[in-house]
This record gives C-alpha cells, sequence and structure tokens, in this order.
C-alpha cells in the first residue's frame, strides 16, 4: 500500500481519484491548491503526488520547484489535457516521473502509479545504476539514424567529454548509456543524475558528497555521485541548470580530477568520464551568462545531435514494434501491431514528446486494446482532433513552405554536387541539420 498525496482542484474528480485509489490498497490525501500542497508536504511523508497541472493559485511547475527547493524526492506525476502534452513533457524534465492526460483512464493510472512507486523504491535519490545491454539500443534506419550511431561509436572507445544536445524525449540517457556500455569503462559503474531536478542548496552534496555535521541535517558522512561513479561514467542530465557556483565546482572537479567533499579539509582523486546532455544549446547560455565558458569548452569535447522524432519518421515502424513488445512484456499481452488508420496517424503527428511520448502513446494503446492490432479506439480522442485540426488549417502555407526548402536544398546540392559540407556552408546550416532535412525530404545524395 502506498501513500498518495491528490492536488487536484476539481473536488468531484479528486474524491472519484481518492475512491478508485483507496479501493486498490492505496492510503489517500487530497488538497486543492499550490499553497495547500506546500503546507501538506512539509509536514507529511508521501510514496507518490498526483499533480494536476492547472491550480487556482498556480500551476504544477509551481509545486514540482518546491519540492526540489526543499531536497524532497517523491515522484510525481502530472494530470493534464491534451493541449497541454508539450507543457507536460517540460515537467518531466524537471523532475515529474511521468504526466498522463485527462480524461484518465482507470487501467493506465494503476499501470503509471504502480511503475513510479517501483521506481522510487529501485532507486536512490538522483542516482541511476541500471546497466542497459546495447542489443536492447533501437538505432534506426534513416540517414540521420545511422549517422548518429556512427557518432557514438567513434567516441565511445575515447575518453572524451560529450555532449549530448536534442528535444525532450529523444533518448538522450539512451545514447549516454551505449556510449558507456561500448567503452573501456563499460565494467564499471554508470551513474546518471538530473540536474534539473537538483536544488542549488543540495547539489555540492549530492555531486561531491559531504561530511557529517557539514550543514543542519547532515547527520552521516555521504558519498558524492562523483564518488559513487569512480572508474566509470557519470552523465548529467540537463547540465545547464547548475548554479554557477556549482559549475565552478564543477570545473575544478574536472581540471584537478579531485573532489573535495562539503565539511571536508580534504581532496580525494577521481577518475570519471563525463557525458552531459542538454535540451537547448549550452552555447546560448554561455552567450547569455548563464552558463561559464571555460566549463562549455571542458565538457564540449565532443557533440552529437539527437535528431526529433519527426525528422524521423522513415524509423517510425521500428520503434513502433519495440515499444509494442516491450509493453506486451510488461502487461502480459500479446498485441501484433498498429492498424494502419493508427500507422497514418502517427506519421502526421509532430510528437512533440518524442521518443518518451510515442512509449506512453503505445503502452496505453497495448493495455486498452482487446484483439491483436491496435486500432483508432485506443488512441487518446485528443491525439485524433489535433491532427485534423492542424490539417485544415495552415495546411496550404506548411506545404509550401516544406516544398520550397526542399527544391533549394536539392539545388545547392546539385550546384555543389552533392558536396555536404559546401552545401551546407551555402545553404548556413550545419551538416547535421543538412542530413536530418535530407532524411525529412526523402534526398538522396
Amino acid at each position: 500500500m502506498a501513500s498518495i498525496l491528490v492536488i487536484e482542484d476539481d473536488v468531484t474528480f479528486s474524491r472519484i481519484l481518492e475512491s478508485f485509489l483507496s479501493k486498490n490498497q492505496h492510503e489517500v490525501t487530497h488538497c486543492h491548491t499550490v499553497k495547500e500542497a506546500h503546507k501538506i508536504l512539509t509536514q507529511d511523508r508521501f510514496d507518490l503526488v498526483l499533480l494536476d497541472y492547472r491550480l487556482p493559485d498556480g500551476i504544477g511547475m509551481d509545486v514540482l520547484s518546491f519540492l526540489h527547493k526543499t531536497g524532497n524526492t517523491v515522484p510525481v506525476i502530472i494530470m493534464t489535457s491534451f493541449h497541454d502534452i508539450r507543457t507536460a513533457v517540460k515537467t518531466v524534465k524537471l523532475g515529474a516521473f511521468d504526466y498522463i492526460t485527462k480524461p484518465v483512464i482507470p487501467e493506465e493510472l494503476l499501470m503509471i502509479v504502480k511503475e513510479a512507486i517501483q521506481d522510487e523504491k529501485q532507486s536512490d535519490t538522483q542516482q541511476t545504476t541500471k546497466k542497459v545491454e546495447v542489443s536492447e539500443m533501437i538505432v534506426g534506419e534513416s540517414t540521420v539514424a545511422q549517422q548518429t550511431q556512427t557518432h557514438i561509436e567513434l567516441v565511445a572507445p575515447t575518453e572524451l567529454s560529450v555532449i549530448i544536445q536534442g528535444e525532450s524525449g529523444t533518448g538522450k540517457e539512451r545514447a549516454a548509456r551505449q556510449i558507456h556500455q561500448l567503452s573501456k569503462r563499460a565494467d564499471k559503474q554508470f551513474v546518471a543524475i538530473d540536474c534539473g531536478a537538483l536544488s542549488s542548496e543540495l547539489a555540492a552534496s549530492e555531486l561531491f558528497g559531504h561530511m557529517k555535521g557539514a550543514f543542519t541535517g547532515a547527520l552521516t558522512d555521504k558519498k558524492g555521485q562523483f564518488e559513487i561513479a569512480d572508474g566509470g561514467t557519470l552523465f548529467l542530465d540537463e547540465v545547464g541548470n547548475l548554479s554557477y557556483e556549482i559549475q565552478v565546482k564543477l570545473l575544478r572537479a574536472l581540471q584537478e580530477k579531485e573532489i573535495q567533499p562539503l565539511g571536508s579539509g580534504k581532496t580525494q582523486k577521481i577518475n570519471v568520464r563525463i557525458i552531459t546532455a542538454t535540451n537547448d544549446d549550452l552555447l546560448n547560455s554561455v552567450k547569455e551568462g548563464k552558463f561559464r565558458e571555460d566549463l562549455y569548452h571542458r565538457l564540449n569535447e565532443f557533440k552529437i545531435q539527437l535528431p526529433a522524432l519527426k525528422d524521423r519518421l522513415e524509423d517510425l515502424p521500428l520503434f513502433i514494434d519495440h515499444f509494442i513488445r516491450l509493453s506486451n512484456i510488461e502487461l502480459q499481452k500479446s498485441v501484433k501491431g498498429v492498424s494502419e488508420d493508427v500507422f497514418q496517424l502517427f506519421q502526421r503527428y509532430d510528437w512533440p514528446g518524442n521518443l518518451r511520448e510515442l512509449k506512453n502513446i503505445i503502452k496505453r494503446a497495448v493495455l486498452l486494446s482487446p484483439g491483436d492490432w491496435i486500432e483508432i479506439t485506443a488512441i487518446p480522442e485528443e491525439m485524433v482532433a489535433a491532427i485534423e485540426f492542424s490539417s485544415t488549417v495552415g495546411t496550404g502555407l506548411k506545404e509550401q513552405q516544406s516544398l520550397s526548402e526542399k527544391e533549394l536544398i536539392e539545388e545547392v546540392l546539385r550546384k555543389t554536387r552533392y558536396n555536404k559540407a559546401k552545401a551546407a556552408k551555402l545553404l548556413q546550416i550545419n551538416r547535421t541539420t543538412l542530413y536530418y532535412k535530407m532524411a525529412k525530404y526523402n534526398i538522396k545524395g
């Protein structure tokens, strides 16, 4: 039985959730505002929080921010409308475990609640040490996927620090794990930290450790993630969220290859490979003075750009089959695939949550499908409505823009005799972007 806090301003819906979760052996407490949530979360401990994104006196991010500042690592599931999916994806990067769209389907809710509670029991604060076999990685057959895989395989055996850049949900941690598994450190620890979920007060302790009595609440010595990852790989997700003070300490740790736990007068040597990830271009943060330039160059010995799902739709069938197979195992189902209507729908959707969103949609659909094939009825109605709406508004303009861009790229490639470097320079884009666009428009060369 888990202790669950439901933060929902719709009193009727809140009571329905309480009744449903109570019948499934969970202990439920509920409140209706951000202010009430802050008070309850200060006083009591919970195994899980179900959080409505829109509340009378704020939004779900206000509660997430409060949890980070207070060092509370309780898993949070965001409840939101389908129209707010882009925002819900952002909350995952800020530390939410997952999101679920309204109207909530009971079976789907129970599945996500179970996953969140199990994940919390298996995790140790922000540390992730689970290893993923390389054979489980789905590479993809598109040009951009193959190019990305080539870069991963080239840099993995080296000791270079790597920045992995890409939209939320594109699989940055999966790419980091693959680099680790293909490296000479594969038999050592892979430790992942979500820097977006670390408060500035706790970041130094989490990264470098502390001694007993170093600060109020430091009742015992604590190893930092650098020490835990010694000999292996440390993955810092959303590294751009680290405070300036922590950036200074991180730079020193990388340059001197040593750390100093809080409250300790001694330093200790560490041997760690650093892989970082960011949703935004860190170079912009450097220009804006939010990220140290010297640290950026220390981390950016090699950069890998992960493509968005909408830019690699050729790989969609592979990922659909992969996620169906995983969902079948987890849910003990035997779904064979998606219907032609569903596949066409998936091809027209822009996937703001990328692979993470596709995985969630597939798992939900497998859960709801009574037969061998996933039909439209198992897909969220709001997703269908969103695609139908987008196809009737501005379609002509988008098609014209895409057609013009494709023709321009083809013309420049012909003029440069398909020299990608020269073509990218003339188009004023980098070669990676050129590869993405060539794959998107099915341009050969």
